[in-house]
Parts: structure tokens; C-alpha cells; sequence
């Protein structure tokens, strides 16, 4: 990685593994010269922080530094993956939407994100985005503050997105994909129909077909 840069663009995303709630992809611009300050308004990693600290921080960064948030909702995030099989490519696409962004007003040296797949996946969209910029994918991409400030953001608009869902159907929408999310999921399905899934999940998960298949062992 490109040491000197001084001018840093960081990308993450959130909701990747949770059934519920959309796909969230962030990135964040700052200077090497604003990582003392990012430090003292606690930024690290978002899955270290607390919601309501989360959402504090997130507040703050919007407000002080540049950003741009793709957001994938349910019924959107359905349809693409339909089409494309491929979870990474969507990542890829909203990695390379957010970046492009951050470039048409931000003067950026490099751009880093957390690896999740196929170095060139990303560095495909960006070139069909005629977007130019020298790119890392790094393991742990967390430990540069660009790259966890864009976590923080993404979190929190992903928070953001399950309780206006939760709102909306009558139900506390569960994270992550545990039992605990069938559960809920199959009281959903007898109170508002299964269509609604495409609407408030990611239905290429495996909690979609338990919930539309219970178990002979389920009372």
C-alpha cells in the first residue's frame, strides 16, 4: 500500500450477512492530516461499537467529512441477485458507485477497501466507470480509519433502514441470519404473507426456504 498518500478514500459495506434489511455500501474521505481527530471521535472497527455510540459517531462524520452511501433495499437487492448469482459482483458494483463519487469532488491518492472476493471484481466496475484511482483490498481493511469511518456509516445507515422496516410491518426486524430470525420470520409469514419477503429480505438466503419450509419438528 501507497504509504505516503496522504489523501484517502475508504469503502465498507454492512447487512452482507444479515437476512433481513437491505445491502449498505459507504465510503469516506479524509485526509492523513484528520486521522488524530477521527481517533478522539472514536472510530474503529463498527462492529466493536455500540448502536446508539454508532449512530453518535456516524453523525458526526457525515457532518464533518465528505461520504456517499449505495443502498441496496430488499426488493432491489432481490432483483439484481436474481439476475447476477453473485453476491461479490453486487458488492463490487456498489464499491466502484461509492468511490466514483467521492472522486468528482475529492481529490483522492488512493482508495482502500475491505477484501471480500476477486481483487479485479472491483477494479472491473471501476473501470466501467471510467473512474481511475490506485486501489487496495486489504484483509481487516478496519485497521485504516478511512476504511472503519465508512463502516461506521454503513452501519448506521443499515440501523437506519431496519427500524423504518420494523416500523413499517409491526414487527422488531432480528439481525444476522440465527434461529432467533426464522422464528420471527415464520410469524411474519402467518401475519402478512410470504410476499412480503421480497420487500424486507435477502431471499437467496437459507432462512428464506426454512421459513416457507418448516420443519416437521416445528410446534
Amino acid at each position: 500500500m501507497n504509504l505516503k498518500a496522504r489523501r484517502i478514500i475508504g469503502v465498507d459495506e454492512s447487512g452482507k450477512g444479515d437476512f433481513f434489511g437491505p445491502l449498505v455500501v459507504a465510503s469516506f474521505y479524509a485526509e492523513k492530516s484528520e486521522e488524530s481527530r477521527l481517533l478522539e471521535l472514536g472510530v474503529r472497527d463498527s462492529k466493536l461499537i455500540a448502536d446508539k455510540k454508532l449512530i453518535e459517531i456516524a453523525e458526526i462524520l457525515k457532518y464533518s467529512y465528505p461520504y456517499s452511501i449505495k443502498i441496496y433495499h430488499p426488493v432491489d437487492y432481490n432483483h439484481i441477485y436474481k439476475k447476477i448469482k453473485n453476491l461479490n459482483k453486487m458488492l463490487a458494483e456498489g464499491h466502484a458507485y461509492t468511490i466514483k463519487n467521492m472522486l468528482e469532488e475529492n481529490e483522492a491518492e488512493i482508495a482502500v477497501s475491505d477484501k471480500f472476493g476477486k481483487t479485479e471484481l472491483i477494479e472491473n466496475e471501476l473501470k466501467k466507470k471510467s473512474c481511475h484511482i490506485d486501489l487496495y483490498q486489504i484483509v481487516r481493511g478496519e485497521r485504516i480509519i478511512q476504511v472503519a469511518a465508512a463502516s461506521i456509516i454503513a452501519r448506521a445507515s443499515y440501523l437506519d433502514e431496519m427500524n423504518k422496516l420494523s416500523n413499517k410491518i409491526g414487527f422488531i426486524l432480528p439481525r444476522g441470519a440465527s434461529a432467533q430470525v426464522d422464528q420471527i420470520g415464520k410469524k411474519i409469514a402467518a401475519d402478512c404473507g410470504t410476499k412480503i419477503f421480497e420487500n424486507i429480505s435477502k431471499t437467496h438466503f437459507k432462512n428464506y426456504q426454512r421459513i416457507l419450509k418448516p420443519s416437521l419438528f416445528d410446534t
